[in-house]
């Protein structure tokens, strides 16, 4: 299809301008019914070639015709037929019309056969031409045969008012003919533009589908990252830093402090090929939300030496493997802040409660608090400020994913309380995959 520099419109919001469709006939839309019109061109071409052999005029007249009529065929394939195809209405377009009318009249003037060029000349005019001045070169050359007998007789010839109703007719069918085909042009090259436009439009949906799926699988690794390795090898550095000091007063508990630093080690290893393969997170594999829960408290537990109890209520249920992560991962972040926000801490409670149509999970520590507004970790109204660390926000954001909620509560000096509440209704149906 081709295009035209000249014809194009503004692209999406940040594309820029874009192609639009050519009014021309590419081989997808018009070029097929375009090939038809050159045989159609053809065969009368010939058509009328045979006429002028079988005429009764002279034979200089016949050649001269034939001759005439045959410089329509370079005239039309080297100008005529591009413009056509391409709905040209300009100067160009008014020389070709102009030049065919011309070799059309002198092929009629020397021999009347040629007159049946009719049949291909008045297409042809009015495709080239706006409707009104193709109208006009159509009735003239509908009347031109009738001019010619005229003219050759030399008077008037009462003859004549018996063929020219047959003209007049001739120039109806010719006009209507002309009109059906320009019709048929413009609804062709509107077909190809609107089937160009809609290939576009799927392109673009491709390609931005293809940028969303690539953008939410990094957020999704993003977040997973941070609710995992980096906690993970946060722990780790700070066992190994608490092994170290005590490797020469107190060899045992740099011991265990290092054995606890090689299982967290190999927790996180089970967690990085779960996520890069979208698995069921490890502590889900074989166990319940309480159970992933209180390992990861315990693990809390043994890392800080703070008191920290693991509560659960209501009927435990099967929740939904989304839920299910949702709420560890929301679990996780609440242990790593405290690991690195809950200063003075003494105590940590953790509550899974089950509710028919929810579940809750709350995460309460006693340790200096922050305040909501100043801190580089908490949600604020304006997201991002400048941070972009994963934190509550990108525990929040996941939360608002499966349609539950994060709330968050501490100031200084009276704690920091994690809430998140999970509705059970519009997600039991969802798949369990992460």
């Amino acid at each position: 299809m081709h295009i035209h520099p000249e014809e194009t419109q503004a692209g999406t919001k940040g594309e820029g301008p874009a192609p639009r469709a050519a009014v021309s006939y590419g081989p997808d839309s018009g070029s097929r019914w375009f090939g038809l019109w050159d045989g159609y061109f053809a065969i009368s071409y010939l058509v009328t070639v045979i006429l002028l052999f079988t005429s009764a005029e002279s034979q200089t007249h016949r050649a001269l015709s034939i001759g005439a009529l045959t410089l329509i065929v370079p005239w039309y394939a080297g100008l005529g037929r591009r413009l056509m195809m391409n709905r040209s209405k300009g100067r160009r377009s008014v020389v070709f019309s102009v030049g065919l009318y011309v070799l059309f009249a002198a092929a009629g003037l020397l021999d009347l056969a040629a007159s049946f060029a009719l049949f291909a000349v008045v297409p042809m005019l009015m495709m080239s031409l706006s409707t009104p001045p193709a109208i006009v070169l159509v009735v003239l050359a509908n009347l031109w045969p009738v001019t010619v007998v005229w003219l050759r007789g030399g008077e008037f010839d009462p003859h004549i008012l018996s063929v020219l109703p047959i003209s007049l007719l001739g120039i109806a069918l010719s006009v209507l003919l002309g009109l059906w085909i320009t019709r048929v042009v413009r609804q062709s090259a509107d077909r190809a533009e609107l089937i160009a436009e809609l290939r576009q439009s799927r392109e673009r949906e491709a390609r931005l589908s293809r940028q969303a799926g690539i953008s939410a699988e990094r957020e999704r690794l993003a977040r997973e990252i941070h609710d995992t390795l980096a906690q993970s090898l946060t722990s780790i550095i700070g066992l190994v830093q608490a092994a170290e000091s005590d490797l020469v007063a107190r060899p045992e508990r740099a011991r265990s402090r290092l054995g606890l630093a090689g299982r967290v080690a190999q927790d996180s290893l089970a967690e990085a090929r779960g996520f890069v393969s979208a698995l069921t997170p490890p502590p889900l594999r074989e166990s319940s939300l309480v159970q992933a829960v209180r390992r990861q408290a315990d693990l809390l537990r043994e890392e800080t030496s703070l008191v920290v109890r693991c509560t659960a209520r209501g009927e435990e249920q099967p929740l939904p493997m989304a839920v299910n992560v949702v709420l560890l991962r929301s679990a996780q972040e609440a242990f790593a802040n405290v690991r690195k926000h809950a200063r003075g801490a003494r105590r940590v409670d953790v509550l899974v409660a089950y509710a028919p149509d929810a579940v809750r999970l709350v995460v309460r520590d006693d340790g200096a608090g922050f305040a909501l507004d100043t801190s580089p970790d908490a949600p604020r109204e304006a997201e991002g400020g400048g941070q972009s660390g994963f934190g509550l926000r990108g525990m929040r954001a996941r939360v608002e994913e499966i349609g539950g909620m994060a709330e968050f509560s501490s100031g200084p000096g009276t704690g920091t309380a994690i809430e998140v509440l999970v509705p059970l209704g519009p997600v039991e149906q969802e798949p369990a995959g992460e």
